[in-house]
């Protein structure tokens, strides 16, 4: 499934690999306003357990399916990286945090994600990016907290901390997991990675239940599916494939598209306020990272 031909043409091969992580960026871009929605009603640890529960059994059927090989005794250290970026660390993180903002104020800061994978890639990766790099890594930085800082006490300031955490976490599960893909294979990655995991998550899951489900409302469970089928499994399987046959610094920059469709889904579907604010920060931080990924090499 993984495999990709040798007769395959570089340029049809590097097309389907936006063509992938196009898709998997609109997945993610639904994370943040479904997990705001869930956390209404379903507690935040509870929440993020039984997602990755959800998660890893799909993920063990499909490795079961596809016959796919065991990870090298190496690989299982990379693997509990991502484990703990993406499957632990983002998820919880962002949903205490959407107890505190909106999904509108917290999607402004996915606009550091391309930012936090490249310096974690550098970190894990020994790359040594041009100075110009680091001063648009700073002004993006600086934006944000500006912008955190201008809302006075109308945001709190335990949600954005939580939200930078977040973006750390994931960076460093980005980074780790696109590094392990060129050998072990992307949907190969997350899966383990879930399977990984499997066993302490289902275990706080049942640990965690509420003792009634009663007063759950369907948009909340919908949200729960969403976040435990496409954000933990599916979108994974698109975006990891693409950084594998598209090439990471490439692929990496659609990212930088999440934003968008994140602030759009906000508005939309929770009709949730995004202000000329929000929307000037988020493409101030668009515009720095780029240039930043620009000049990462």
């Amino acid at each position: 499934m993984e495999r990709i031909s040798n007769l395959t043409h570089p340029a049809v091969e590097k097309t389907s690999g936006w063509i992938n992580g196009f898709i998997g960026v609109v997945i993610f871009s639904g994370s943040l306003p479904a997990t705001r929605v869930a956390v209404l009603e379903f507690d935040p640890v509870f929440l993020t357990v039984v997602r990755a529960a959800i998660a890893g059994l799909l993920a063990v059927t499909w490795l079961w399916l596809f016959r796919a090989r065991r990870p090298a005794p190496t690989q299982w250290r990379s693997l509990l990286i991502v484990a703990m970026g993406v499957v632990l660390g983002f998820p919880l993180l962002t949903a205490l945090a959407l107890q505190h903002v909106t999904s509108a104020h917290s999607i402004v800061f996915v606009g550091l994600l391309p930012l936090s994978t490249a310096m974690f890639a550098v970190l894990r990766g020994g790359e040594r990016p041009r100075p110009v790099f680091w001063g648009f890594s700073l002004l993006g930085s600086a934006l944000v907290v500006g912008f955190a800082l201008s809302q006075g006490i109308s945001a709190s300031p335990t949600g954005d901390l939580l939200m930078l955490a977040a973006i750390l976490a994931c960076g460093l599960g980005y980074a780790e997991g696109a590094k392990l893909s060129r050998s072990l294979g992307g949907w190969q990655v997350i899966c383990w990675a879930l399977v990984l995991s499997l066993p302490v998550m289902a275990l706080l899951s049942l640990w965690l239940a509420p003792a009634s489900l009663n007063h759950i409302s369907l948009s909340a469970w919908l949200c729960l599916a969403y976040v435990s089928l496409f954000s933990m499994l599916i979108g994974f399987v698109f975006w990891y494939r693409a950084l594998a046959q598209g090439g990471i610094a490439a692929v990496g920059q659609l990212q930088l598209l999440q934003p968008f469709f994140g602030l759009a889904l906000a508005a939309t579907l929770l009709h949730e306020q995004v202000s000329i604010g929000m929307l000037a920060v988020t493409l101030g931080v668009i515009v720095c990272v780029a240039g930043a990924k620009k000049f990462a090499q």
